[in-house]
């Protein structure tokens, strides 16, 4: 007996932001066409990947939002972790296959002895990117080499360790907490293993969460179940606006006749201070146009919304 098609969802236009906390077991690309399909939206992505293995914030961009996606994928990110002292894995994480094993000396988790590691691993540091990374080396993704055993060559990379913490876990002796706050580009994985050799019995990533991204809060995120649980009216509810994705940048407004001038690619003068990036509305009914950049009282626009797009968000959000 054959089963029955599945029906297909009709797609309509939604605009906006899902905070998503995203389960440990599925890739970020399989969250967003889940979340694209319970809101049965048109388009979505992601700002920025977290590993099948990793949980926590994945804004889900939908519609006007994904032009501002890329803002995003270039903010800083926290995560908290969990790291296993005393053993290294072919991967960093608890994937991999263990490789070596070490005895934990308990003196080296002393607070003072891990503050001072901490501060050794904050600001600007060295990663050399793990093989099995999605970094790419003529055109193909280093876990391709990885899982056919090979191992090229891989220049370090600065990146910016804002602020990092690590604490023992209560009762278990070969486990560690980090914290981090760190600039994009940055490994935990190989942060962990940096950590474990510093002391001294190697380490690995047994658990990771992301939790901020850009100033956005995984303490604002909705599980995938909690979406599913709520009606279609009500998963428009919770979506942010596309601005969401442009915290702390500097607003600039226009009335009705410069919005239609600036939404057509027109520059337009006006007393507004330098700035490399503003996020410009109009006035009424408020809504974002886009954004632009402040040049000696130029507002010069940089990536715009459709007038259909602005439209359609303002009928969303009236209903």
């Amino acid at each position: 007996m054959t089963a029955e098609p599945r029906a297909r969802v009709p797609r309509r236009p939604v605009h906006g932001v899902l905070l998503l906390d995203k389960p440990v077991g599925l890739s970020a690309q399989a969250a967003v066409s889940k979340v694209k399909w319970l809101l049965a939206a048109e388009k979505a992505g992601h700002t920025g990947t977290l590993d099948p293995l990793a949980s926590g914030l994945l804004p889900v961009c939908l519609g006007a939002a994904t032009k501002f996606a890329q803002l995003q994928l270039d903010a800083d990110k926290a995560y908290d972790a969990t790291l296993r002292l005393g053993v290294r894995t072919t991967t960093g994480d608890a994937e991999g296959e263990v490789v070596a094993t070490a005895a934990v000396d308990p003196d080296a988790l002393c607070p003072q002895r891990l503050a001072a590691l901490a501060q050794r691993f904050t600001g600007v540091i060295e990663q050399i990117p793990p093989m099995h990374s999605a970094l790419k080396k003529e055109g193909r993704a280093l876990y391709e080499y990885a899982r056919a055993g090979v191992v090229v060559e891989r220049a370090p990379r600065q990146v910016t360790i804002h602020a990092l913490t690590l604490a023992p876990v209560a009762d278990d002796p070969t486990a560690l907490r980090l914290q981090v706050r760190c600039s994009k580009g940055t490994y935990v994985r190989t942060l962990a293993e940096d950590i474990g050799a510093a002391l001294g019995c190697g380490a690995h990533l047994t658990a990771l969460r992301r939790t901020d991204t850009g100033g956005l809060s995984l303490a604002q995120a909705i599980t995938l179940e909690g979406l599913q649980a709520l009606s279609p009216a009500q998963r428009l509810r919770v979506l942010l606006p596309p601005e969401a994705l442009l915290p702390g940048v500097p607003q600039v407004q226009l009335d009705e006749r410069e919005a239609g001038r600036f939404l057509s690619g027109l520059r337009r003068r006006g007393p507004w201070p330098p700035a490399p990036l503003v996020a410009v509305f109009a006035q009424r009914p408020r809504a974002l146009l886009g954004t632009a950049r402040c040049v000696r009282g130029e507002l010069i626009p940089l990536r715009l919304l459709a007038p259909t797009e602005i439209s359609q968000y303002l009928q969303q959000t009236a209903s």
